[in-house]
């Protein structure tokens, strides 16, 4: 790692004042090595390089608590406009394990290149994946620079459906914990990895294909390795009525009551609760994840295009839910994130004052440090490390320019993104990923998606085919 002292001179700083994120113009931040040392109006000391950051907005990098990069990619073109209104829309059950079983290694290692370079170019630094492919985003790490934290998944069972009307579960003869030891095998010899980059935590699956005695085991092993958790609970109306019917409870109630649900879990999605229009059932799930002190990993793109809306992350942040971001699906653009997350609270409100910049960019910084348990990422102060974020500040999504971080979330873009710096390192320059060809990575997510969407028909209980399953929005030419 350099010990070279880089200063970065610009325009506007978030800067972080030991309390909150105030705005610093005309200020400096310097870092060395992979920890920032100064951000102030102007550093007495000797430096060995300056990055010019005129007309530049410096910012925090931002932290993705939700992500599958080892598919994601492949959602576009496919799962879009489409969904069955008897899984209330939710593509967990048809589309989504079709897609997955479709897939093979190379189209996997071609997704994760492709997500960690789309996860730059939005400016996000730390991201955390959920997934099975362990090995070749360990591998990918060093070469694009991302901060990750993994959790290898592992669950008691799976859902399935034979017509496409119930949904079923399987069950393994040893309730997953086979996949834990893997996954605690799989730790022991990553976490802490490439300089501090490559980091872990425990995932199992979803709150409706993991037994008791599993996330019991879970929580012992996350106390004894003092590392996050992650699951997946509250996200569909089927899965919320599952657990009604097994333990007359609902998915949050019966994590708590297991003693599962603690200030160290993440809890992914969290949208379908009691007292939200999806469920008729009696309120009390956020003040559940309340009292707890758990977080909330929001995805509101994966939700939300298929007119599905958390309500509200303005009531899960005066509930006082530590609220974080994710972005679950394509695209992985946490400016995105914030963006929808923001306007879908505002539409549920009816208020524009609901959920604003401040409180989605907040999410998506300090937020995700707190789920994560790290007070040394986003933000930009000394001790931090030096995870930054160089946006323009003069382009025409960006000008006029008066207040940055309202900028930032509702009209910024990827393009905006100039220079990205994780753990002192650049990894973005000039709007380009150093870590690989973007043409070429795009190139392999095609050709995967070719040889995918053939494969479909074989994974559907129907037999359908790719253009049965989700049909082009206009029929070709001369048909």
């Amino acid at each position: 790692m350099s010990t070279k002292k880089t200063k970065i001179k610009a325009s506007c700083l978030i800067a972080f004042d030991g309390q909150t994120h105030r705005y610093l113009c005309d200020g400096e931040l310097v870092y060395q090595g992979d920890t920032i040392l100064y951000v102030g109006k102007e550093y007495q000391g000797e430096v060995d390089q300056t990055i010019e950051g005129r007309g530049k907005i410096v910012s925090p990098g931002f932290i993705c608590t939700h992500a599958h990069l080892g598919a994601s990619p492949l959602d576009r073109s496919f799962l879009e406009d489409q969904g069955s209104p008897q899984f209330y829309y939710s593509g967990l059950y048809e589309y989504l394990p079709i897609l997955r079983k479709s897939m093979d290694q190379e189209m996997s290692k071609a997704c994760l290149a492709f997500s960690l370079a789309e996860l730059l170019r939005g400016g996000t630094t730390t991201v955390v994946e959920l997934g099975t492919c362990g090995d070749d985003l360990f591998a990918l790490v060093p070469q694009f620079g991302n901060r990750v934290y993994f959790g290898p998944m592992y669950r008691s069972g799976e859902w399935y459906t034979t017509d496409g009307k119930q949904v079923l579960y399987t069950w393994r003869d040893d309730k997953g914990m086979a996949a834990l030891d893997a996954a605690l095998s799989f730790i022991h010899d990553h976490n802490g990895a490439h300089g501090g980059l490559f980091r872990c935590l425990l995932s199992p699956g979803q709150v409706d294909t993991c037994d008791e005695n599993l996330l019991e085991k879970t929580q012992q092993w996350a106390h004894q390795l003092s590392i996050p958790v992650t699951i997946h609970a509250s996200q569909s109306v089927i899965e919320f009525n599952e657990m009604l019917k097994r333990h007359g409870k609902t998915p949050l109630q019966w994590l708590r009551s297991i003693g599962f649900l603690q200030d160290n879990v993440v809890v992914g999605h969290g949208i379908i609760v009691g007292g939200s229009s999806w469920t008729n059932y009696p309120p009390g799930d956020l003040e559940v994840m309340a009292e707890s002190g758990c977080s909330l990993a929001h995805s509101p793109w994966v939700f939300g295009r298929r007119g599905i809306v958390m309500e509200s992350f303005y009531k899960y942040q005066k509930a006082g839910i530590n609220m974080s971001l994710g972005v679950d699906t394509c695209p992985q653009n946490m400016i995105h994130a914030m963006r929808w997350a923001a306007v879908l609270s505002k539409i549920v409100e009816r208020r524009t004052d609901a959920t604003t910049a401040r409180e989605v960019f907040n999410a998506a910084t300090l937020g995700g440090a707190q789920a994560l348990g790290r007070e040394d990422l986003g933000r930009l102060c000394a001790g931090a490390k030096a995870d930054i974020i160089l946006f323009s500040g003069e382009s025409m999504n960006m000008v006029p320019l008066r207040d940055p971080v309202k900028n930032i979330v509702y009209n910024a873009e990827m393009e905006d993104v100039d220079m990205v710096i994780i753990n002192g390192k650049v990894v973005l320059e000039n709007g380009k990923v150093l870590g690989g060809d973007e043409r070429e990575l795009s190139r392999k997510i095609q050709e995967s998606g070719k040889r995918m969407w053939p494969k479909m028909a074989n994974h559907d209980w129907a037999h359908r085919s790719v253009d049965e399953l989700s049909p082009l929005t206009f029929s070709p030419w001369g048909q």
